[in-house]
């Protein structure tokens, strides 16, 4: 199986931008309009009643999307970007456990335990003088080691910051607030974010070849 940097963009990435934004938001856009309209789904397709509230159906919903995108992509774009796999797999497993035992809860803190374990991954790896984050987006760009350091370290506080900020979403808002969050919330906040970072990434980019020539 073949994983990729989700902003290294692959051939076939590039002969279908569209498609590939399609598989990354359309998971997310089946959840958030599910849960919005969970009782008109279940009095249209009435087995659906079986999975519990709108929340419980939307849940059931997202898996499926989440896996066929990831089917999709590797079968269309040729690999499974990194990211959306590692939260694919959560997504199935916290939203299994959440229809299971009908509790809300397991597919609530899944931003929670996805964003700890790269902001973990990230800073955890430091301590050990590596900047994996310089492995995964190194074929995008290159920076200088303090360039790569900085960079993870900024990534991997920011993971963090999205696990408690989705903590205090989904333990202080309702439900119907905490998908609305998920979706038009995380998503606007880690593209300001990553625009952010440009000005770090700029000063610290480097040309091998520029520099193999000194």
């Amino acid at each position: 199986m073949t994983t990729e940097s989700d902003i290294t963009p692959s051939a076939a990435d590039r002969h279908h931008p569209m498609l590939k934004l399609a598989l990354e938001l359309g998971p997310l856009m089946i959840f958030f309009f599910a849960n919005l309209r969970g009782q008109w789904l279940v009095e249209r397709f009435p087995a659906l009643a079986e999975l519990g509230g709108p929340l419980f159906v939307a849940t059931a919903l997202f898996m499926a999307a989440t896996v066929l995108s990831l089917v999709v992509s590797k079968i269309v774009l040729g690999h499974l970007p990194i990211m959306p796999f590692v939260s694919g797999i959560v997504v199935v497993i916290f939203g299994s456990l959440s229809i299971w035992l009908q509790n809300e809860t397991f597919i609530k803190m899944k931003p929670t335990i996805v964003n700890t374990l790269f902001g973990v991954a990230l800073l955890g790896g430091l301590a050990f003088g590596r900047s994996l984050l310089g492995y995964v987006f190194n074929a995008a760009f290159q920076l200088d080691a303090v360039g790569w350091r900085k960079l993870t370290i900024r990534w991997g506080v920011f993971f963090l910051f999205l696990a408690v900020l989705n903590e205090v979403v989904w333990r202080n808002f309702s439900d119907d607030s905490w998908v609305a969050f998920k979706v038009w919330g995380t998503m606007p906040i880690t593209i300001i974010f990553t625009l952010a970072q440009m000005p770090l990434v700029l000063k610290h980019s480097i040309n091998p070849e520029t520099d193999g020539e000194k």
